[in-house]
């Protein structure tokens, strides 16, 4: 008799919020490039395109705001203004407290005022005094309704005024901050790239991307790009408790967030002469296939195969996407194969589309440099993938989810034959330390 299959356990995100947004982006897309809008106002456009299809579709049909997680009571009458007055003040002097930290940090870095990030930061002045506006009747209503108000933000307001708010909760404080902290450094450079990558798209000529596999390789791969940093950059931006994509934990580990900063500028060690940037008399792949027409079909395939894959990961997140962030544990899409499908992808696509044991200088250094660098590349994301397990495995919902993948999911159970490992028995896997 067979034995019936083990069932996945239940995603904190349904299907259908990134399959709207995704519509809500192609939608756009199309008359972005029918109208010829490639400024970086329609590539920000193209952020809400897609963002307000998978509000619509969280509150509407999946109907988020109603789940327990998100500490909110809709069913009790709201507590009277007066009852949350003081810790709405509070919260209000910790939130702007913080906005005020990040536009120092802003201020600091001088590379934010050059390039791609000035594009951003010209958005952050001309938004900042409606938040600050906006987040006066926010905090109240919020408060009114959430079962207890006095979370991280009280607590860094707490910390903020001083011995008068009363003494705040440290390890609530130090959420708070690492978890603005993430938001401040990613939601910058997520909206620094979104024009360059939206344009990229909507310029391409169609008959110039089907002129070649190369170039259709190239158009299709840009799509997904386009894809993956405009459904990034909404879920860095809606960080809220009524849509339940609010920030559970920041991760709490000093390794997690080196593995995480140095996979990004002005950090990251894999751009070009970085300590770790593996292209050294090197070439990509279009170059070492050029004449080989079908090699070309089905190189250009694998890696918009691995391309998409690398897009849907962040699909699957809806509007939760986020870095070193615990926001709800996804177990639907691929990862449903695998705990990381995008570092797996990703690192695969680097590999076949740079080949770096193949040199045009000849130089059988470069080939050696080239691949040990990119294999440190690599190593880096695995260390990434094990300080996100660290972080996650506090969550009961994430040792059930990582149990059933090493017991059911492809990836792991291949990794776990190559190994030679013994596939766990249900209740093996124990938090982390």
């Amino acid at each position: 008799m067979t034995k019936p299959a083990e069932a996945r356990p239940k995603s904190a995100v349904s299907h259908g919020v990134g399959m709207a947004g995704l519509a809500g982006l192609g939608l756009w897309t199309l008359v972005a490039r029918h109208y010829g809008m490639d400024g970086p106002n329609a590539g920000l456009a193209a952020v809400a395109a897609c963002g307000v299809p998978m509000v619509l579709w969280s509150l509407i049909v999946d109907k988020v705001h109603r789940n327990a997680s998100t500490g909110i009571d809709w069913k009790g009458a709201a507590r009277p203004w007066s009852e949350v007055r003081d810790i709405s003040l509070v919260k209000i002097a910790g939130l702007w407290a913080t906005w005020l930290a990040i536009a120092i940090f802003y201020c600091v870095g001088r590379w934010y005022w050059d390039g791609n990030y000035r594009f951003a930061m010209d958005l952050f002045m001309a938004v900042a005094p409606w938040l600050l506006v906006l987040s006066i009747p926010y905090v109240i209503w919020l408060d009114r309704r959430l079962v207890e108000p006095r979370d991280a933000s009280y607590a860094f307001g707490q910390w903020v005024i001083g011995g008068s708010a009363g003494a705040p909760d440290m390890r609530e404080v130090a959420n708070h901050a690492r978890a603005w902290a993430v938001k401040g450094f990613f939601l910058a450079f997520m909206v620094s790239i979104v024009p360059g990558n939206f344009a990229n798209v909507v310029q391409w000529r169609i008959d110039e991307a089907f002129s070649h596999p190369v170039a259709l390789a190239a158009f299709l791969i840009a799509v997904m790009f386009m894809i993956d940093v405009c459904m990034a950059t909404v879920g860095y931006m809606l960080t809220m408790k009524p849509l339940d994509s609010h920030i559970r934990t920041a991760n709490p580990y000093l390794a997690g967030w080196v593995a995480a900063l140095i996979c990004y500028p002005p950090f990251v060690l894999m751009g070009n002469g970085g300590p770790l940037d593996y292209h050294a008399g090197g070439a990509e792949w279009d170059m070492w296939t050029q004449g080989h027409t079908a090699l070309q079909w089905l190189l250009g395939g694998w890696l918009v195969l691995l391309t998409g894959i690398y897009a849907w990961a962040t699909v699957a997140f809806g509007i939760r996407f986020s870095n070193l962030t615990h926001r709800g544990i996804l177990t639907h899409g691929p990862y449903r194969w695998t705990r990381h499908p995008a570092y797996l992808s990703k690192n695969l696509f680097w590999w076949f589309s740079s080949l770096p044991f193949l040199t045009v200088s000849g130089s059988l250094t470069d080939l050696v440099r080239n691949c040990a660098l990119l294999a440190a590349t690599n190593a880096v994301y695995f260390w990434r993938a094990r300080t996100e397990e660290k972080h996650l495995s506090a969550d009961p919902d994430y040792r059930a989810y990582s149990e059933w993948m090493e017991r059911n999911a492809p990836v792991p159970r291949f990794f776990a034959w190559i190994t030679g490992r013994k596939k766990p028995v249900e209740g093996d896997l124990q938090p982390a330390e």
